[in-house]
């Protein structure tokens, strides 16, 4: 395949997947063959980005079996494989990759004068400080980490270390045995954002893929279905259109592609009515529920405030349960940016909806070994949604779409939203918890920017962001909601409980 990945650890993934969706077609997957993987991927004996090239075949192993869908056990061989296909956590750290980054959180640099006034010193309330050599050491076994020394040094001498996957996440679930030193993840605390994946740069941390039951599904020529998310758009190149992107999943095996955005079209309605309905009932705010990972964070984080969450469905589950109601004994495959979305389509009360979610890094890696080239193939016609379903996938789109939806209905309620992403959310919900919310309705989007940002992307951001502007404003000039489905979408339940 032609495509250009914007680093090697991007391409490392995908070569992985790539293999393993291959034995999912000819119906090998087993430990054995799992164990070749690295071997086809890392030839000869010099190593590449490792210490030695063992290190790297160890690690290509434990990815390859995550990636088929199991739990990486890397030492143990009691237990090979463990099959986790029912569990909600999908994040995990792949020991034999995680590189021990240092847990010293404050130290002094090099840029240490030895002053006179000692005050980062006078500073410490552990006494932690002391001077060897006429320059400040920190003794880290009494070390508070606070973060006074760094507040007081006058020539920023000390500096602040912290790893990237543990700054990263949102929860506070990723965290480090203090033994081995590796990265460790609290599964009560983790909502699957995958925040701390983009985050490692060692490749230490990847999602749980489920990339073997749908190439599987593939190969058998079964009656599955593709809901494509709307930041599909600039992943795969500059040129690649809906249209392609859609042959190219027909070419695979998919009945049909439909768009999450008219799932989102749907959705903008039903969610509407709802907030409506709440503010008039003297509720303060009501919350966005279509990022699967910040209604986690608030049932885990603001528990106080999970009645303030939007009882809709997110378009993933809107556009699988439409899909379902068209076409009997149909299987769902939602594609999207999102690793959260795989924990939401197995919980409880929507596990009907969708049977499988799989990335765009994931769907890159089928039509490789699928053999398909999505730049050169012939386009179809797509055009079912707005561009307000589009503009889902990027921060601000649905607050777009509900203003657009109450001015098209003429509604006077005042709608006075507050857009959040990433780190902005705590922020936003310790606000919401205190009652001092600028607003009565809030966007959150786990992801910096919304889903182009999300941890199972191919394409950064910066890259696909223009991109998605311009196919979404040329591919649909729709200027208000009225896509041809959105009847049928009424005879369906969009309620989450």
């Amino acid at each position: 395949m032609n495509f250009q990945f914007e680093t090697q650890l991007k391409k490392l993934k995908h070569e992985v997947l790539k293999s393993v969706a291959i034995l999912a077609r000819e119906d090998k997957v087993t430990l054995d063959e799992l164990e070749k993987i690295p071997y086809e991927i890392i030839k000869g004996d010099k190593a590449e980005y490792r210490c030695c090239v063992y290190k790297e075949r160890a690690i290509v192993i434990e990815r390859a079996k995550l990636a088929a869908g199991f739990l990486a056990d890397g030492d143990n061989k009691e237990v090979n494989l463990k099959d986790i296909k029912d569990h909600e956590q999908i994040i995990y750290v792949i020991d034999a990759a995680c590189d021990r980054c240092p847990i010293n959180k404050f130290v002094v640099t090099e840029a240490c004068r030895g002053c006179l006034a000692h005050r980062c010193k006078e500073a410490c309330p552990a006494n932690a400080i002391t001077y060897i050599g006429g320059r400040a050491y920190i003794n880290q076994e009494l070390c508070k980490e606070c973060g006074m020394c760094k507040k007081a040094c006058p020539y920023d001498a000390v500096s602040e270390v912290m790893r990237p996957c543990k700054i990263s996440c949102p929860t506070g679930a990723l965290d480090v045995d203090t033994d081995s030193r590796k990265a460790m993840i609290k599964e009560e605390e983790c909502v699957n954002c995958g925040r701390c994946m983009s985050a490692c740069p060692f490749g230490a941390i990847s999602d749980r893929s489920l990339i073997v039951p749908v190439a599987a599904a593939l190969e058998k020529k079964e009656n599955i279905y593709a809901v494509v998310a709307p930041a599909i758009v600039g992943q795969f190149g500059n040129n690649v259109s809906y249209g392609q992107i859609k042959a190219a999943l027909l070419s695979l095996g998919f009945k049909d592609m439909v768009e999450a955005a008219c799932g989102a079209d749907a959705v903008t309605v039903h969610e509407s009515k709802e907030f409506i309905e709440r503010i008039e009932n003297g509720e303060k705010y009501m919350t966005n529920s279509c990022c699967p990972g910040f209604l986690s964070y608030i049932e885990k984080k603001y528990p106080s405030e999970i009645k303030n969450i939007s009882n809709s469905v997110s378009p993933m589950i809107a556009t699988a349960r439409y899909i379902k109601a068209k076409h009997k004994d149909s299987k769902v495959v939602f594609i999207g940016p999102c690793t959260a979305k795989k924990s939401e389509a197995v919980k409880e009360a929507i596990k009907d909806a969708v049977d499988y979610v799989i990335t765009f890094e994931e769907l890159l890696a089928l039509l490789d070994a699928f053999n398909i080239e999505t730049a050169n193939i012939e386009p179809c016609e797509v055009n079912d949604a707005s561009i307000f379903g589009r503009g889902f996938g990027a921060h601000g789109g649905l607050t777009e779409a509900i203003k657009n939806y109450t001015s098209s209905e003429n509604i006077k309620l005042e709608f006075k939203p507050v857009k959040a992403s990433g780190v902005e959310i705590k922020k936003c919900m310790t606000l919401a918890k205190v009652k001092k919310l600028p607003g009565n309705f809030i966007e959150g989007m786990m992801c910096d920017g919304g889903c182009i940002n999300g941890a199972g992307t191919v394409t950064s951001a910066m890259r696909a962001k223009n991109i998605f502007i311009k196919q979404n404003s040329e591919a649909t000039k729709k200027a208000v909601i009225e896509n041809e489905a959105l009847e049928e979408f009424e005879k369906i339940n969009l309620d989450r409980k």
